[in-house]
């Protein structure tokens, strides 16, 4: 593995040798593009989810048809189906200026159009209208990920990679939370279809990233498809290629596992705010804002501690951090209603989140291989959390009933252990640098 990939950056010069060691890696050209494509990549969830549900309240849409829109959002679980398209099929004409460039563009004209169709269809009219029209935004706003993610990877160095997943994290919430704020505020002064017209234009972010940036230098170009057979063979090379690697079963049952605990937790804790009595204002006080600024300090951290320490000792500490977090709302239950034992456990589960969503994104992002970097991204990503949302939908409910909170956040912990106890022996038995793709060692072209 080269020192690149170790996490240790080239020698700075000029104008940055003047910043802050930690902050450097934030002003590099990579990273902040993967600000900008963070943006993009968050308003279209935006506009299905909050915002949509405020759409249909106001427009007297009852709350079981506004729910069942839940559904809009399956499209972003299956992404992976068509991945392989887009690493393997070069667009017509537009292909001319990039593989990844030309898909960034295509995408984000795809996302504008469904947003604009999804501001046009009336609820109140044809509520079947905008149920086909959200589904049409979910696809477009999954495809769009798909290439954003892949695009991301590509540009990035190595050593970039946990910074720029910390960057592309940061973009994705502001893009999300300007969007739904940007909907809500011409909603008010216009109408409903011109807020979703005025948003759609936040996809020019990604668009005019690509076009300043170009194709990464990393890209390696898909073969050329001649004939049925060898378009199924490009369908099915990436998951091949995945498993030829060394331990590529060990390493796949690293990311099922390592999410477990986190996901069990934090998929049932408004049943836990519920249960002990919490009112809206102390969740907006120390759910939503202090763990929002919580997060956003743990991303930061987290890009540091990545560049700093390398991908190795980052992730093995964020595992443990997301672990240890799950004891704090044990304790929480323990205590029962307060302020101070919720800002702590609150604050701790999204600063160690935040450092978590850098460091093992960034470390799923190094398992790809740059000849399909979408695909298998979207493949792992995908995996990272379904078998933790699998057990919350149909064992979490049960476990609270007969366990009790405070035991079910105990059982959480020790179900996050397997996944630290995992990459751990992957760390010391070399697995972790011999399974890794050519995303987390290879160069501007390797």
């Amino acid at each position: 593995m080269t020192e690149h990939t170790a996490g240790i950056a080239p020698e700075v010069t000029g104008w940055r040798a003047s910043i802050p060691a930690g902050l450097r890696p934030y002003t590099e050209a990579a990273p902040v593009a993967a600000l900008f494509l963070g943006i993009s990549s968050g308003f279209p969830f935006a506009m299905i989810a909050a915002t949509l549900s405020t759409r249909l309240a106001q427009s007297g849409i009852e709350k079981s048809t506004v729910t069942a829109f839940a559904l809009t959002f399956l499209a972003y679980n299956f992404k992976w189906l068509w991945a392989p398209i887009i690493d393997a099929v070069k667009l017509p004409l537009l292909g001319r200026i990039g593989q990844r460039v030309s898909w960034l563009i295509f995408c984000a004209v795809l996302v504008m159009v469904a947003i604009m169709n999804l501001g046009l269809a009336d609820p109140e009219a044809d509520i079947a209208s905008v149920a086909v029209a959200a589904i049409l935004v979910g696809v477009a706003g999954a495809t769009f990920d798909i290439v954003i993610d892949a695009y991301r990877i590509e540009l990035l160095e190595p050593h970039q990679l946990g910074v720029g997943s910390g960057m592309s994290q940061y973009g994705w919430r502001i893009g999300a939370a300007l969007a739904g704020s940007v909907a809500l505020v011409v909603a008010a002064r216009s109408d409903w279809t011109t807020a979703y017209i005025a948003v759609s234009f936040f996809g020019l972010f990604a668009v005019i990233t690509g076009l300043v940036m170009g194709e990464p230098a990393r890209r390696q170009e898909p073969k050329p498809l001649k004939g049925p057979v060898a378009a199924a063979i490009a369908y099915v090379s990436p998951l091949a290629e995945f498993f030829k690697r060394q331990g590529a079963l060990v390493v796949l049952l690293f990311v099922l596992v390592h999410k477990i605990g986190d996901t069990l937790a934090n998929l049932t804790l408004r049943l836990l705010f519920e249960d002990l009595g919490f009112t809206n204002d102390e969740l907006a006080i120390y759910d939503v804002g202090l763990g929002f600024w919580a997060l956003l300090a743990g991303i930061f951290v987290g890009g540091i501690l990545y560049a700093r320490l390398g991908m190795k000792r980052s992730v093995l500490i964020s595992l443990i951090l997301m672990a240890v977090s799950n004891l704090a709302f044990a304790g929480l239950a323990t205590v029962g209603h307060s302020t101070w034992a919720m800002a702590g456990a609150m604050g701790f589960e999204n600063f160690a989140s935040g450092i978590g969503g850098v460091c093992v994104v960034a470390y799923l992002s190094a398992l790809c291989n740059l000849e399909f970097t979408a695909t298998q991204f979207a493949l792992l990503s995908a995996a990272a959390s379904i078998t933790g949302r699998f057990l919350t939908g149909t064992l979490a409910g049960g476990m609270i009933e007969s366990l009790g909170f405070t035991s079910f956040y105990l059982v959480t912990t020790v179900a996050a252990l397997p996944g630290v106890l995992l990459f751990w022996w992957m760390m010391a038995s070399g697995l972790v640098d011999r399974s890794l793709g050519t995303a987390g060692t290879e160069e501007n072209g390797g």
